[in-house]
């Protein structure tokens, strides 16, 4: 296969960050890109070096050159959006959270099968460099039995109703913006089935979570402690806490290119400093060209099982503060 010609539906911040990485990237061919305005596309495509600029998101899909589709709407879009391609036969990375409920995520993901396409959610963290080392170092035995993962993601956030971070139509909210990484994380270290999730929120004026605070207990006495929300800054760190050691990530700890590894007395045994290539999103890219390449439908790193399962967790919680969606009442 030659280069891997990527379109982008979207073209708000995300997407240019994501567009910054597919040029840095040897194998990837920045081939189109659609909003639902002309004048964005064209201008989005003129800056980022775009072959194609679409007024639809319906004409993007429909070009037969097109291998692969990112997809950077708000999230309460993602779903219509990845069906819209996957139907029109193309592969898609889903930007976090990839849906807004199980239900939507389980279509998407039978839809890939059933038309035999990769479909990965794009949750970066756990393709870098520093987040495999991590698991590595877990994978040999340096922790032991990991007992406990603790993590926080929080940002303060000035009220805008405008803003899609509070607004429910567009799959606004804390948890589905900023807790989904920390739950990726526990999931991903601890298993994909808490025994109990117990968890509280501040609901805002608009019916989304400004604020939550996560726990999860699974067999053994292990446990997962998770916070996030728009109401307040934190140094947004993580640590995995085993019996014979622990790994404690830098600050913003999903982005960071810093871990530390510890035994059990606290004395430092490794550390991972690995600066990024271009600006972190290359990894995620890199994966989806070996999947495609492969002629996998899905990452090994970042598997359906695990998106499923954190998406699971979403929904439990959301249940227990009575918080739903317009789409899904």
């Amino acid at each position: 296969m030659s280069n891997i010609r990527w379109g982008i539906i979207g073209t708000g911040r995300i997407a240019v960050t994501f567009a910054e990485a597919l040029a840095g990237c040897e194998e990837a061919e920045l081939y189109a890109v659609a909003s639902r305005s002309e004048e964005r596309a064209a201008a989005f495509a003129e800056k980022h070096g775009f072959s194609k600029a679409y007024g639809s998101y319906e004409q993007l899909a429909a070009d037969p050159e097109v291998d692969i589709v990112y997809i950077a709407t708000p999230m309460s879009s993602h779903y219509d959006d990845t069906l819209l391609c996957l139907r029109r036969g193309k592969h898609v990375l889903c930007e976090k959270a990839a849906a807004i409920n199980s239900r939507e995520l389980d279509d998407m993901i039978t839809l890939a099968g059933e038309k035999n396409l990769f479909f990965m959610e794009a949750m970066w963290m756990k393709c870098r460099p520093v987040y495999l080392k991590a698991k590595e170092w877990v994978k040999r035995g340096s922790l032991g039995d990991i007992k406990c993962v603790k993590a926080d993601f929080c940002n303060l956030v000035k009220y805008d109703p405008k803003d899609r971070l509070f607004a429910p139509e567009c799959g606004g909210g804390a948890l589905l913006d900023l807790a989904v990484y920390p739950l990726t994380l526990a999931v991903d270290f601890l298993g994909n089935y808490p025994c109990e999730i117990i968890s509280s929120a501040n609901i805002g004026r608009d019916g989304v979570d400004l604020s939550n605070s996560i726990m999860m207990r699974y067999q053994g006495g292990k446990y997962a402690s998770i916070n996030s929300g728009f109401q307040q800054p934190c140094r947004n760190g993580a640590a995995i806490i085993g019996t014979e050691g622990s790994i404690i990530f830098g600050e913003w700890f999903f982005c960071t290119c810093e871990a530390v590894l510890y035994d059990r007395d606290g004395n430092e045994l490794e550390r991972a400093a690995i600066p990024n290539e271009i600006n972190g999103y290359e990894y995620e890219i890199y994966e989806a060209h070996r999947c495609i390449r492969a002629g996998l439908r899905e990452s090994t790193l970042i598997p359906h099982s695990g998106t499923k399962a954190v998406m699971s967790i979403m929904d439990e919680c959301r249940s227990q503060w009575d918080m739903y969606y317009p789409s899904e009442r």
